[in-house]
């Protein structure tokens, strides 16, 4: 990425929904995975790239992230001047506000650069693209977590990216909503939502997870947790899931974003 700063902001106005506490599952995943580097960081800041017509997620993910940084800040980023305008009122220690886009318009390099419900509106076509320039943005160990969830937060899918490149992608819902794990198949980020169909491996996972699932009915007595974690367990024979029944029990799973990538062409 160029060291200038563009002079428009890069990127194109989006709905902008919000809803408090929607991107809960996420930021809680964040601080578990990533509160270490946000501590160890000199200056742990985090972007709230896209936050939409409200600031309710901004404010969230900095209380958020204090539980595991306490020195973290937050700078939510908006294209729409109007937006900027809105949040201007809820700036406090911490937490501030700004008119930009995949720019990402700060002085310094972010340690972690959340963008939620954002490129779920853009061509898949252009995600590879977004998705370098937001790491090339990157501070050294930072994380990019990509994704997109219901309007409620119930079901959410995101993929996390280092200044390498994907790294992850986790699978994260409110157990008691759940019919079936292929249910998130509708929340799949932009660069996998249009691969879920035969041959590709995110289409078989979902088959897979679906078929676990249904092996574990029993487990279904003693709650809908206990069938989820069964139904990893029996899914980790045969899939590189990298996390451990401690987040299972957040009703998450997470596997290396190389056994779901698409294949090409």
């Amino acid at each position: 990425m160029a060291s200038r700063t563009p002079s428009r902001p890069v990127g194109t106005v989006t709905r902008g929904t919000t809803n408090p506490n929607r991107l809960r599952r996420m930021d809680r995943w964040i601080a578990a995975t990533h509160g270490a580097e946000l501590r160890r960081s000199a200056d742990p800041v985090a972007v709230d790239l896209g936050y939409g017509a409200a600031p309710w997620t901004a404010v969230e993910l900095l209380a958020r992230l204090r539980t595991a940084a306490p020195h973290a800040r937050v700078v939510g980023v908006e294209i729409d001047p109007a937006r900027v305008a809105a949040a201007k009122p809820y700036e406090r220690e911490g937490l501030s506000f700004r008119h930009g886009g995949f720019e990402v318009p700060l002085p310094g390099r972010p340690t972690l650069i959340r963008a939620a419900n954002v490129l779920r509106q853009y061509d898949e076509e252009q995600v590879a693209a977004v998705w370098e320039r937001l790491c090339e943005r990157l501070a050294p160990g930072g994380l990019l977590v990509e994704g997109t969830c219901d309007e409620i937060g119930r079901r959410h899918v995101w993929v996390a990216l280092g200044p390498e490149g994907p790294r992850t992608v986790t699978f994260a819902t409110r157990l008691g909503s759940l019919d079936r794990p292929s249910d998130l198949a509708e929340r799949l980020p932009k660069a996998l939502i249009h691969r879920n169909v035969p041959g590709e491996p995110v289409h078989a996972f979902l088959r897979d997870f679906d078929r676990a699932w249904a092996a574990a009915a029993p487990y279904a007595a003693y709650g809908a947790r206990q069938r989820w974690i069964r139904s990893v367990r029996a899914l980790a024979a045969d899939w590189p899931v990298t996390d451990r029944p401690a987040r299972w029990r957040q009703g998450e799973v997470t596997l290396p974003w190389e056994a779901l990538a698409p294949r090409q062409g």
